[in-house]
């Protein structure tokens, strides 16, 4: 199965560290984080594991909350958290999916046989509080994700929902914005009262502070 940008993050039912979780009950009116991992005890997944309970407040000022999943059980789980806490030198407190028959993995496209035919793969979907994926990245097994870039992928889906904008190249929090080429001039002026500068008929600037 293939998840696209706009669909409906599949729902699921499956144990956790924390306990038996309904995924869209359990995502309530947050933004989700859910990130996958090949296997328990592995290093790369263990810096990851431990960046993101490092990040747990940078999470929460975005009213994300992260979800880790790999294809161990629960008891594995909560072993290797003991590990990731002493070797990252953090508290790992979010929920990790045990999903030991694959089939969260298998609904989310997280088994790529060029890979491993019963690992998942480093995959990240960023879910709204509608349920609905807005971004997916997908890294080999041998390469660790940049944290710095998911969250300014969060802040950019943020901001740009709440503003209607769209954000160039490298944003970050601070920068000028898009205004897309579905607003017209007339409407921008309206909806900017700022000002915006426009370099081209379809790309044109403004600042939102």
């Amino acid at each position: 199965m293939t998840v696209r940008i706009g669909d409906i993050a599949p729902n699921f039912k499956v144990d956790t560290t924390q306990g038996e979780i309904d995924f869209h009950d359990w995502i309530g009116d947050k933004w989700v984080f859910f990130f996958s991992h090949p296997a328990d005890f592995t290093p790369v997944c263990t810096t990851e594991m431990g960046r993101t309970a490092q990040l747990a407040k940078e999470f929460a000022s975005r009213d994300t909350q992260p979800l880790g999943l790999s294809t161990d059980g629960v008891e594995e789980h909560k072993g290797w958290i003991k590990d990731v806490d002493a070797t990252q030198n953090t508290s790992l407190e979010f929920p990790i999916v045990a999903d030991v028959d694959r089939k969260v993995a298998q609904a989310y496209g997280m088994i790529h046989p060029g890979e491993s035919k019963t690992a998942a793969v480093r995959s990240v979907f960023i879910i709204d509080p509608d349920k609905k994926i807005r971004l997916t990245l997908t890294y080999p097994m041998n390469v660790g994700r940049n944290f710095d870039e998911i969250l300014r992928v969060i802040d950019a889906l943020q901001f740009s929902d709440k503003y209607g904008v769209a954000t160039p190249a490298d944003w970050k929090k601070g920068d000028r914005v898009i205004i897309p080429p579905g607003v017209s001039n007339e409407d921008a002026i309206k909806k900017f009262p700022q000002g915006f500068e426009e370099v081209r008929p379809y790309l044109r600037f403004t600042e939102i502070k």
